[in-house]
């Protein structure tokens, strides 16, 4: 079977015979992909614009210098926010066994990031031995490397918790109680208490704050300041929103923000 140079298309990705293969794809704000899953192991990840991604199992926030591993097999969907310049890779899935079948964040790193562009110059099938197999034997390695961002929102399946999570995630800030919560769908706010953990492994608060971590990103990477992000998730301070954003992350927003806005090399 003979493979096109290059394409936006994944499906000419997942049959190369090659362990990595690269491929550049715009999109403009607003778009959702179909749900949808690859043969191949996917690192899901956008140079520039936010991308929210679905599975079953959680939602994620992807802003730049951050992807998501997604392994083979795995049902998703993609909606981009703000213009999306996704640069993603696909990896054989014997190349990935070790990272198990859970989808997990990982932090982009400089070196990472320019490798991925650089094999996206080569062809889709690029020769062997060459430069194109020496950027993907670099992009495993700098891969298995990669710090792991503990930030999901695991997501419910019983039908009354579905809809209260999907409540919070529409407005992050609210003020609403999960008494409020309970009321709306027909629960006890004690049912609910007990259901977050069976349902998604966190309690109710956990769960909340991994919705605003998600929120907090998104806006770090559009440049908002720390003071206007926890004023807009309902949190009393500033140093209070921080203060749960470096317990549970071990550093402050404003060191993303200082990172996010340190110029990377033009494409």
């Amino acid at each position: 079977m003979t493979h096109p140079e290059r394409s936006s298309d994944h499906r000419d990705y997942q049959r190369v015979p090659r362990v990595v293969t690269a491929m550049a794809r715009d999109e403009r704000h607003g778009v959702t992909a179909r749900p949808h899953s690859h043969e191949r192991a996917q690192l899901l990840y956008a140079t520039s614009g936010l991308m929210r991604v679905t599975t079953d199992l959680g939602v994620w926030i992807l802003p730049p210098r951050r992807a998501l591993f997604i392994p083979p097999g795995v049902v998703h969907y993609w909606t981009s926010i703000g213009t999306v310049t996704m640069r993603t890779i696909y990896i054989e899935a014997d190349a990935v066994r070790q990272y198990g079948d859970a989808c997990r964040v990982i932090e982009v790193s400089a070196l990472l990031r320019q490798l991925i562009l650089a094999l996206l110059e080569e062809p889709i099938e690029y020769p062997m031995p060459g430069r194109g197999e020496h950027l993907a034997m670099l992009i495993l390695s700098e891969l298995e490397a990669a710090e792991t961002v503990p930030i999901a929102i695991p997501w419910p399946r019983d039908r009354r918790l579905v809809a209260v999570c999907a409540a919070i995630v529409a407005d992050p800030g609210s003020t609403r109680t999960i008494e409020d919560h309970a009321a709306d769908v027909g629960a006890s706010a004690r049912t609910l208490i007990r259901l977050f953990p069976q349902e998604t492994g966190l309690h109710y608060r956990q769960w909340v704050q991994q919705v605003h971590l998600a929120e907090a990103f998104g806006r770090l990477a559009q440049g908002h300041s720390v003071g206007a992000i926890a004023a807009a998730l309902g949190y009393a301070s500033p140093s209070a929103f921080t203060a749960m954003f470096r317990r549970i992350l071990g550093r402050t927003p404003q060191h993303y923000l200082t990172e996010w806005r340190t110029p990377v090399q033009a494409e």
